[in-house]
C-alpha cells in the first residue's frame, strides 16, 4: 500500500493541471477507508451554471475521468439540483450528510478551493461506510491543501501576467494532451502524455473530430498604442480579454499568445456554430465602449485540427485566415477551410463541406 509521502510525490510531479484531480483521487482511495471520490466541478455558458464531475473513482475498481470541453452543457445538473454540493461551495466549509443512523454511511463535502474563485469553483465528495476520524479528515484536508498548491503553481505557468489567459506554451500542454488521443500505442507514452520532439513529424496521430483552433487580431492596434500610450493600450487588452471570457464558454480555452494576438480552443460539433461563436465576439468587442478609445475591432480565423497537425501548424492556418479578413477590410470572420473551399489558399479542400468566411 503506498504511502502519504508516496501519493505527495505524485501529486507534486505533475505538470498537467488537468491530471491533478485524478490523482488526488487515486490518494484519498488509496490511504483512507473510503469507497467513492467524486470532484464536481462548476461550468459556466452565456451566465447558466452547472455541475461537471470531472473525476469519480471507486475503491472497488471503475470510475472516470471527463473532459470538459467534450460534454453537452445542457445535460450537466444545474446547481440547485445538488442542494449540498452548492451549501458546501457557498459556506466554504465541510458539509456532512449522514441517513442511517450515527454509525451509518457518510458523505463529507468539502470546497476543492477554500478562497473564492470565480473561474475554479469545486467540491469534492467522499463517501464512506461510516464516520470518518478526525485524523482521516484531517488527512483529507492536507491532500487537498495540496493540490491546491500545486494547481496554483501550474495555473501561474499557464496563464499569461496581463490578461490572466491562458498562455502559448499552454496550448502545446492542452494540444497533445486534450487534442490528440495517442500516437497509434508506438511511443509508450500513457494516453495524455506529449509526445518526444520529432515524432508528430513521422508517425500519424489519432485525433477526435470537432476539435477547432481559432485566433483574434484587435485591428490597427499599434495605432491605438500610439495614439493613447502604453497603458490605454493595455488596458484595451485586458477588455477585449473579458469579452473573450464573457462570450465564449467556460470550458473553451482562452489563450493571448501575445501582444494584440489572442486565442481559443474549442470542441465543437459543426463548422457554422464555431463559426457563430466568433462572429458573437467579434460583435460583441465592436459593440463594446472602450474607455477613451472608443471603438475596436477585431479580425478572427478558425480551422478545423486534422490529424497531422502541431500547435504550430494549426496556428498558423487561423493567422493565414486572420492576414485575408485584414485584408478584406478588418472586421471579419473567416473559416481557414471555407478559404480553401473557395481556393485562395493552396491547400487540399474537404469535399461536401459548406463555405464559411
Amino acid at each position: 500500500m503506498s504511502t502519504l509521502i508516496d501519493h505527495i510525490i505524485k501529486l507534486t510531479d505533475h505538470r498537467d493541471r488537468d491530471l491533478l484531480e485524478l490523482t488526488l483521487s487515486k490518494a484519498l482511495i488509496d490511504l483512507l477507508p473510503i469507497q467513492r471520490i467524486v470532484i464536481a466541478r462548476v461550468m459556466n455558458e452565456e451566465g447558466e451554471k452547472r455541475w461537471l464531475e470531472v473525476a469519480r473513482l471507486d475503491a472497488k475498481g471503475g470510475g472516470k475521468v471527463v473532459d470538459p470541453m467534450r460534454v453537452d452543457f445542457h445535460a450537466l445538473p444545474r446547481l440547485d439540483d445538488a442542494s449540498d454540493r452548492l451549501k458546501c461551495l457557498q459556506r466554504r466549509e465541510i458539509v456532512e450528510i449522514a441517513w442511517a443512523g450515527e454509525d451509518g454511511p457518510r458523505i463529507n463535502m468539502l470546497p476543492l478551493f477554500s478562497d473564492s474563485r470565480k473561474d475554479d469553483e469545486g467540491v469534492i465528495e467522499v463517501h464512506s461506510e461510516a464516520p470518518l476520524t478526525a485524523d482521516e479528515l484531517l488527512t483529507i484536508q492536507q491532500l487537498r491543501r495540496i493540490y491546491r498548491n500545486m494547481y496554483t503553481l501550474l495555473e501561474y505557468s499557464d496563464r499569461d501576467a496581463l490578461t490572466g489567459l491562458l498562455n502559448r506554451k499552454s496550448l502545446d500542454d492542452a494540444f497533445y494532451s486534450a487534442v490528440l488521443e495517442e500516437l497509434d500505442g508506438m511511443t509508450g507514452e500513457p494516453t495524455g502524455a506529449q509526445p518526444p520532439k520529432g515524432v508528430d513529424k513521422d508517425r500519424r496521430h489519432r485525433v477526435p473530430a470537432n476539435y477547432w483552433l481559432g485566433s483574434a487580431v484587435i485591428d490597427n492596434f499599434g495605432a491605438v498604442n500610439d495614439k493613447h500610450g502604453h497603458l490605454i493600450a493595455e488596458e484595451v487588452l485586458l477588455l477585449v480579454a473579458r469579452v473573450m471570457n464573457n462570450t465564449f464558454r467556460t470550458y473553451d480555452r482562452i489563450y493571448r499568445f501575445g501582444g494584440e494576438h489572442f486565442g481559443v480552443l474549442m470542441h465543437c460539433p459543426d463548422e457554422a456554430l464555431v463559426l457563430a461563436a466568433f462572429e458573437r465576439f467579434r460583435a460583441n468587442v465592436e459593440k463594446f465602449n472602450f474607455p477613451q478609445v472608443g471603438r475596436v475591432t477585431v479580425s478572427c480565423g478558425f480551422t478545423s485540427v486534422m490529424a497531422d497537425d502541431s500547435p504550430s501548424t494549426t496556428l498558423e492556418k487561423t493567422e493565414r485566415a486572420i492576414d485575408f479578413a485584414q485584408r478584406s477590410g478588418r472586421n471579419k470572420v473567416c473559416s481557414h477551410l471555407g478559404l480553401v473551399r473557395r481556393g485562395f489558399f493552396g491547400d487540399t479542400p474537404k469535399v461536401g463541406a459548406v463555405d464559411l468566411f
